[in-house]
Formats: C-alpha cells, structure tokens, sequence
C-alpha cells in the first residue's frame, strides 16, 4: 500500500458505518472515500465492506482486516512521535465509554483543560451503565467499574470505589431510621432497585456477613436503569439506595441525604480502565488513560 490514507480512511468508514459521514470527519469528498476504499479492496484482493442503500457493515474478510489496520495506524503514529520529548499535542479521534454518573460528575468538567492543551484531539464519549463491546462497537478503551467477566481484556486497576447506603430525610422520618437487618424487615423499609438491563432478577440489598457479602431482597419502590436516575429516586424518597461514596458526599453534605447502617456498607467496585489489547496502545490512549488516572484519584480508594 502506497500510504495509510487508505487505511485511516477505510477506519473511519468501518466505525462510522457510513462514506458519507466518514468523509465529513475527514474533511473530504464522499466520491473521495469511496473510491479509495474501492481501490484498497481491489489491492487486497477482498470485499472488505458490504454497502446498502441505509448503510455499511464490515464483511468477515473485513473484521480481519478492520483489525489489523487499526493496530498498524498506531503503531504508525507512535512511530512518528517516538522521538518526541514532552509538550507532543494529541491528535486525532479517541472513542471512550465509562459509567454516566463518572461522564457527568468527574469526567466532563475536568475535559476544559485536557481538550484546550490539545486543540486537534477529539473525544467521542459514551456515557452509559451497560457493558459495551469494545471491539465490535470500536472503542478504543473503557472505564468499568465491578468485576470483569471478559477475560481477553487487559485492565488497569484506577482504585476502588466505596460504597454506602443512604437515603433522604423524608424517608427516614416516614419509615425510622434503620440500625439492624431486622429493622429493615420490621420497620416495613423499601428499596429502589437498579438493573443494568430490565428483565433480569434484582440483586436486593447487599450487606457484609461472616461468610462474605449476602444480599437482603426487600420490597422495591420503582426499579431503574441507570445510576443517575438511581441516585435521584433516592433524593425523592422513594427508597433506600446503595451508591458510591465519592457521588453521594456532596448530597450527604447538603443534608439531602443521609448514611445509614454504616457498619453494613456493601461491598466496593472495583474501578478500571479497559482496552482490548496491550500491544499497540495509541499514543492518545496512553496519554488518556494518564490523565484519567489523576483525574479519578480523589474519586477512587486506592486497591488493597
């Protein structure tokens, strides 16, 4: 191949599952792409995208392909800047995904710095609480928290985030302040449940035990889907919550909420940041995954 045009623009076209808007993020022609996608797969000798009128899907060839270009466009770029000494500007598109309440309460107002000291980077941010494919939805890395149930990922351990239970005032003066397992039963306490995906069973109310960590079920006001609405539907007074330390202090601190059963915390999450291999690694994954790392230093308890 002549040069890695070819290859950065058949990437983006794979990712965006479209000429048309890949091209408008590569500030060329869409004829541009096209043909030179079409002129790739001739000199590869392979189909490398199915195209529809509605959009564009990766052949298996291409998969294969899609895979090892993107390996081959980092090490091109950490090759250029491998003899580069401190002040290199990040360039380029990153896509990132980590839990919402992170993206919301840490992540964004601290982007400000990071993004005016690189003014060609460019972060495409996916904020949700379900557990995305990295390398079928192209992510170039991912901020989890909890266990790992895929283990041909590669993850660095970020802290761990401790965990509380809370709940409003109002709550608490309508059904009592809970200081026992039992009161939860006898003082006709409710929980809101949180399910990463509706139609699975709820965890219940986890608490330490001699023999690990238990869980309680009790009775549930609502149930949601994501940890902001979580958080707010015990701020409303819907129930009791379970939630990490570091999103819950500034309502603890404004008395809109109110720790409980202190002495029978659930268990903390272990926080990491994830990619899919650790050959290879960008040079704007790396300096993300440094910036992150401080970032998320007050946030996180350090491992024990």
């Amino acid at each position: 191949m002549k040069n890695l045009d070819a290859l950065t623009i058949f990437v983006r076209v794979a990712e965006m599952k479209s000429f048309t808007l890949a091209a408008e993020s590569l500030g060329i022609q869409k004829g541009r792409a096209s043909m030179v996608v079409r002129e790739l797969e001739q000199e590869v000798g392979a189909t490398l995208l199915h195209r529809t009128t509605r959009n564009v899907q990766l052949t298996e060839d291409g998969r294969i392909f899609y895979s090892r270009a993107r390996d081959l466009l980092a090490e091109a770029e950490e090759l250029q800047s491998m003899f580069s000494h401190g002040g290199v500007s990040l360039r380029g598109r990153l896509r990132v995904d980590m839990p919402a309440i992170l993206a919301q309460s840490v992540i964004i107002p601290a982007l400000p710095q990071l993004l005016n000291a690189h003014p060609e980077f460019e972060l495409e941010l996916s904020s949700t609480d379900r557990r995305v494919d990295l390398v079928l939805e192209g992510f170039d890395c991912v901020i989890r928290l909890g266990p790992l149930v895929d283990e041909t990922l590669i993850a660095r351990p970020l802290g761990q985030l401790r965990m509380i239970n809370a709940a409003s005032p109002d709550y608490l003066e309508r059904f009592g302040v809970p200081q026992t397992l039992d009161d939860l039963l006898h003082q006709g306490h409710k929980m809101v449940h949180y399910l990463r995906n509706f139609g699975s069973k709820p965890d219940g109310w986890e608490y330490p035990s001699a023999e690990g960590y238990k869980s309680l079920m009790l009775p549930g006001t609502m149930t949601v889907n994501s940890v902001p609405a979580y958080h707010e539907a015990g701020l409303a007074g819907l129930g009791l919550i379970q939630g990490g330390y570091s999103a819950l202090l500034p309502h603890i601190k404004r008395g809109t909420l109110v720790e409980v059963l202190p002495h029978l915390r659930p268990r903390p999450l272990n926080a990491s940041f994830v990619v899919a291999h650790r050959r290879n690694l960008s040079q704007r994954v790396r300096a993300f995954m440094s910036w992150t790392e401080e970032v998320l230093k007050p946030y996180f308890d350090s491992c024990q």
